[in-house]
């Protein structure tokens, strides 16, 4: 069956791009691979994903794209089939795409109106063995979206994409897989809404290395450290200088994408945060609102 199998990269919107091209290149610790006057395209040192953020000046703060992987042409195709029969409003039909790292691929809104694409083909950049303590991204580890129905969300993610349920947080959180990472995205009820992305560091001792690279360069832990239930994953976040909430992870759970059952944790004092450490806590992330452009497509 054709479906989704990661993740690419997100594009935002951004009122200050300079402020915010800076911060991803200096203190995240990604590599710019293209940019214009505008726009910037960057990559994490150990992934070979040609990029996983892009940037364009913008009159207002929001979230342009969010790309997704599938493996072939055939698949775009495919996928491409189904989200038309689920009614979803089309941005564009497959085609071979003209963005930095090229490939094939389609556009459309979810039925909360947040901009997706899928593709295959894109080309590969360079990677490398990164090691202990440099405290820089790896690759994008997962995406959580706020949806005023993240029952029905989740569906459209499951039955049309082919994700599968991981596990829920009561009845308000789900965590969905597209390959053997725990989740690649989550699902939080609210206004249509990006709520954070997340990239993998090495290990633990490298996301509080890279936490400490940014409070010395002058951002400050948002919520964190800690250790998440679902998919027990470690966890740091913070805000770029435009307000997007983004967050170090590490120890993210690998389960059989086939065979692994989902479990229901009941809420309680500990389940957002197994070590019970962390500064702050979910009340100091950035409040949910409507994504300012939704159902209006990004012209590149």
């Amino acid at each position: 069956m054709s479906r989704v199998t990661d993740i690419r990269y997100v594009g935002y919107g951004v009122e200050d791009f300079d402020a915010e091209r800076k911060f991803y290149a200096d203190s995240w610790g990604l590599v710019e691979v293209a940019a214009t006057d505008d726009m910037a395209w960057f990559k994490t040192h150990g992934s070979a994903e040609h990029h996983v953020v892009r940037l364009r000046k913008s009159a207002v703060n929001h979230i342009e794209v969010i790309a997704l992987a599938a493996d072939a042409r055939t698949d775009v195709d495919a996928l491409h089939d189904k989200v038309i029969a689920a009614g979803c409003k089309m941005i564009h039909a497959p085609r071979d795409l003209d963005a930095p790292g090229g490939g094939y691929g389609f556009r459309f809104f979810s039925p909360d109106g947040l901009p997706f694409e899928i593709s295959s083909d894109v080309g590969r950049g360079d990677a490398r063995t990164m090691a202990k303590w440099e405290g820089m991204p790896v690759k994008i580890s997962h995406i959580v979206l706020h949806s005023p129905d993240n029952v029905a969300m989740a569906a459209f993610f499951t039955d049309v994409l082919g994700f599968r349920v991981s596990d829920w947080l009561g009845e308000f959180m789900v965590f969905l897989r597209c390959n053997t990472a725990h989740h690649r995205l989550a699902l939080l009820p609210g206004p249509p809404h990006l709520n954070h992305v997340a990239f993998d560091m090495l290990s633990a001792d490298d996301m509080m290395r890279g936490a400490s690279r940014l409070r010395k360069m002058g951002t400050d832990l948002l919520w964190g450290p800690g250790r998440h239930t679902a998919g027990n994953n470690t966890f740091s976040y913070f805000t770029t200088p435009n307000g997007f909430a983004v967050e170090y992870t590490s120890e993210l759970e690998e389960v059989d994408f086939d065979t692994h059952e989902h479990r229901v944790y009941e809420p309680g004092p500990h389940v957002m945060d197994q070590w019970g450490t962390g500064v702050g806590g979910p009340q100091t992330m950035p409040k949910p609102h409507p994504d300012p452009c939704l159902f209006q497509p990004s012209d590149v």
